[in-house]
């Protein structure tokens, strides 16, 4: 059957007393019809059965013809039927419709009960550049559906600078509720602070936890001794699990020893225990060492907490810190030993004791060629670590891995040229340009331009280092191009 035949059949069918055919006749005209059959449509958005006005504005909006849905669609956006809806609000986004009709049509739409049709009128209203009704749109923020509020959130932003959407944004700091209010807490920048004020220090009791949690977060930088007391008062009286967690960073980032006590409470909780670990690190030592202590080696605790508690215990340094970190270094949890790892990485950073400099060394040595998961995280606390490098030469050598041997020509140097062992990691590097794996050729690139940056040149060598690295100016990889053509710029002007 041709294009024509099934016209002349779907208008035939479009005039049928039963509403099943009737839809299924609109919906192949939406398909199939030309402009001149647009009068039927329109004309079905009038039906009696909400199956046939569904139909008619789908077929309206595959039409594709914008004047033809101008005035039936808005209309029935407004329809009794959510189906209804759904599918005109859908069609007058596909036809991009404008004008007063369609903008209050979609603003209606923003407070429907289903959650499609919310989403639907916010692309619309985005389509169209105008916020609707701000406060509707402002409330969105609070909707459990992501896909709403994100949605909500961004045509806010979109519309940030209408001194509607900003008073609005404004006042639900202030007065909303629940997760509009603190969305739009979150969401305004850190210059509104102090004119929320007053609504903050009301907002940490507010009943909805992520108000608190919101509310906080910008108070923790007010100096005002009486705002930092009211947060360390509300610390120690929380009782839900991430507000507690929000409270303890940002009290405990403070160094402040009235979060020790609450601290020590919330280290068994899943949810608050890595931040109850964090801030025992940042509090007096003498006072946080024996909890931190029980918290590394107790395995009933999260390994979240634990590997807090190992970051922590490096941080606060005290005199066992490195034995205690070193008997974890090689535990079977992935998140303990990256723990492990940062606090050893913070030890070597504020300077190990003498007699701790070897055993540290040569563990994380091992340990670099040991742990596949961590090989940077190791490479990082080896950092600055003199003690390791004959471990990490014979790596940069020898290892079978090539992360490994690029991780190991990262901790070198090779900027003395009046150092032997300088010397033979200017061979290191040259070697590693030719290596098979990509990582050793970047590092080895990265190596020769730290020697470049403090020599103003490249290895005296006939210029076959510079038809190396000219090579790979054209490898595969991005970065060892971009690499490889900035070394011969330093190079070619002579000077870091």
């Amino acid at each position: 059957m041709g294009a024509d035949h099934q016209i002349v059949f779907f208008l035939r069918e479009s005039a049928r007393p039963e509403p099943e055919r009737r839809a299924a006749a609109l919906k192949g005209l939406g398909r199939i019809g030309r402009g001149e059959h647009a009068g039927v449509l329109v004309d079905a958005a009038g039906d009696t059965d909400p199956r046939v006005r569904a139909a008619a504005a789908l077929a309206l909006g595959r039409l594709g013809i914008p004047e033809a849905g101008e005035e039936a669609l808005p209309l029935l956006m407004g329809d009794a039927d959510p189906d209804v809806r759904r599918r005109a609000s859908v069609a007058a986004v596909r036809l991009g419709l404008d004008g007063p009709a369609v903008t209050r049509a979609f603003t209606r739409l923003l407070s429907d009960p289903d959650h499609h049709l919310r989403i639907n009128a916010l692309d619309g209203l985005t389509a169209l550049g105008v916020p609707g009704d701000v406060t509707a749109l402002a409330a969105l923020l609070g909707d459990p559906d992501f896909t709403v509020w994100g949605r909500a959130r961004t045509l806010l932003y979109t519309c940030r600078e209408d001194p509607a959407v900003r008073a609005e944004l404004i006042r639900t700091a202030r007065q909303g509720t629940g997760g509009a209010r603190a969305r739009a807490l979150e969401w305004l920048p850190e210059r509104c602070t102090e004119q929320l004020l007053d609504s903050l220090l009301t907002g940490l009791h507010d009943p909805s936890p992520a108000v608190r949690i919101q509310a906080a977060r910008r108070l923790f930088h007010v100096e005002q001794q009486q705002v930092q007391d009211k947060l360390a008062a509300l610390l120690r009286t929380e009782e839900h699990p991430e507000a507690a967690a929000g409270l303890l960073d940002g009290v405990g980032g403070r160094g402040d020893d009235r979060v020790t006590e609450p601290a020590v409470r919330w280290l068994r909780d899943p949810v608050a225990g890595p931040s109850a670990a964090r801030a025992l690190g940042a509090v007096d030592p003498g006072t946080a060492a024996p909890h931190l202590r029980e918290a590394l080696t107790d395995e009933t605790l999260s390994p979240r907490t634990r590997a807090a508690a190992a970051a922590a215990v490096g941080t606060a340094g005290r005199w066992d810190a490195v034995w205690l970190l070193l008997s974890l270094l090689d535990d079977p949890d992935d998140e303990i030993r990256a723990g492990v790892l940062d606090g050893l990485k913070t030890r070597v950073e504020n300077g190990l004791r003498p007699w701790e400099r070897h055993p540290v060394a040569w563990a994380l040595a091992e340990h670099l060629a040991a742990d596949e998961r961590y090989t940077w995280r190791t490479r990082n606390a080896l950092d600055g670590l003199a003690q390791a490098l004959p471990d990490v030469r014979r790596l940069a050598d020898s290892a079978p891995s090539g992360e490994v041997r690029a991780a190991a020509l990262s901790l070198l140097d090779g900027d003395d040229p009046d150092d032997e062992h300088t010397r033979h990691d200017l061979r290191r590097f040259l070697r590693g340009l030719d290596d098979p794996h990509e990582a050793v050729r970047y590092q080895a690139v990265l190596g020769l331009r730290r020697r470049a940056e403090a020599t103003g040149s490249l290895p005296p060598d006939g210029g076959k280092t510079r038809d190396r690295l000219t090579a790979l100016t054209d490898d595969d990889s991005p970065r060892l191009r971009h690499a490889a053509t900035r070394l011969l710029g330093v190079a070619d002007s002579g000077q870091a």
